[in-house]
């Protein structure tokens, strides 16, 4: 078993953590791993109904985790499918589920079996949508969503490290189609990526390096930007004058700006760098659009971010600071 995996969840070792398991490769060594490093664990699994194997793999994990006495809890997503994006809308679903259970249960913790090679694969997807130190900071080991704690301990090991073991333990997995269908831009990625070590000799370990150096810079800019976000913050909205945006380096701009939006929002990511970079340019002027479930609106030199639908009056707001600056003065 891999000694960085060992390292990184000992520190999780005095709680019950809930693990996603799909029935592939990764999520069936993350199991094993995490009952052979003595966690105290319960599955979860979602099955989407999309595929004619889900069913048999939705089976699969109630039966191996019954046969390893792990509790294992399996969701149904029965809603009707959105005609686009259903990937995303999947992602969404299972994330809910999960999450939802999660508080249901008092657990804190939910574990993910996203590897070194998606985390490789990450990187390029968005060095190839010209992303920022964010994207290209990949996937974080540590993270939130809706409140719980979304930890990735395997992103230091490679899936064929995942699949020896498997197969060394006849330890039996499933494999998504999806895998090997080239319609989709990852699996393009991970079938041709192999010519940037033979042709250029940019190895995966050092693509990994690229993206843990990134990652620091990341954290860095992210601590600057939640405590100069914290200061524009009221209840559910934001405020503040032009200059908060603009008399700051343009990156410094651009990460309050997705930040501002995905906490008003209530969204589990930011909006595109595209997206930023546009929004921060018509807020040069006179403006209301709406951008990741918010209205953002500029009138004169202030600007103002709320839920989207919800009331923009500027004057509004400011009375409302007013009060409540006016209210805490007086405790």
């Amino acid at each position: 078993m891999n000694e960085k995996f060992l390292d990184f969840v000992r520190k999780y070792s005095t709680q019950r953590v809930a693990v996603a398991v799909s029935g592939g490769v990764d999520s069936i060594c993350l199991l094993h791993w995490l009952l052979k490093a003595g966690m105290d664990v319960v599955a979860l699994h979602v099955n989407h109904h999309l595929r004619d194997a889900a069913d048999v793999e939705a089976e699969y994990v109630a039966t191996t985790c019954k046969k390893l006495g792990v509790p294992c809890q399996i969701f149904h997503w029965t809603d009707n499918k959105p005609d686009n994006g259903i990937e995303s809308a999947a992602r969404n679903a299972r994330y809910k589920f999960m999450t939802d259970f999660c508080h249901d249960n008092n657990i804190e913790v939910l574990m993910i079996a996203h590897q070194a090679d998606d985390q490789i694969e990450t990187f390029l997807m968005n060095l190839a949508r010209g992303s920022g130190v964010v994207g290209l900071a990949g996937i974080q080991a540590e993270s939130y969503r809706d409140g719980i704690k979304i930890v990735r301990p395997m992103l230091n090991v490679f899936r064929r490290e995942l699949i020896e073991y498997c197969t060394k333990n006849n330890i039996k997995y499933f494999e998504d189609e999806m895998n090997f269908d080239d319609k989709y831009t990852r699996v393009k990625i991970r079938q041709n990526r192999y010519l940037l070590s033979e042709k250029l000799g940019i190895s995966d370990e050092r693509i990994l390096l690229a993206v843990e150096n990134l990652g620091r810079a990341r954290n860095a800019l992210e601590s600057d930007v939640v405590v100069r976000a914290q200061t524009v913050l009221y209840d559910g909205y934001a405020l503040f004058a032009d200059s908060f945006l603009f008399d700051v380096p343009p990156h410094i701009g651009l990460k309050l700006l997705g930040m501002l939006i995905q906490t008003i929002g209530g969204n589990a990511y930011q909006p595109r760098l595209n997206s930023l970079e546009f929004a921060l340019s018509k807020l040069h002027g006179n403006c209301q659009f709406t951008l990741g479930h918010c209205t953002i609106r500029r009138h004169d030199r202030q600007i103002l971010i709320v839920p989207e639908g919800a009331k923009t009056s500027i004057r509004k707001k400011n009375e409302k600071i007013k009060r409540l600056e006016k209210k805490q003065s007086k405790k």
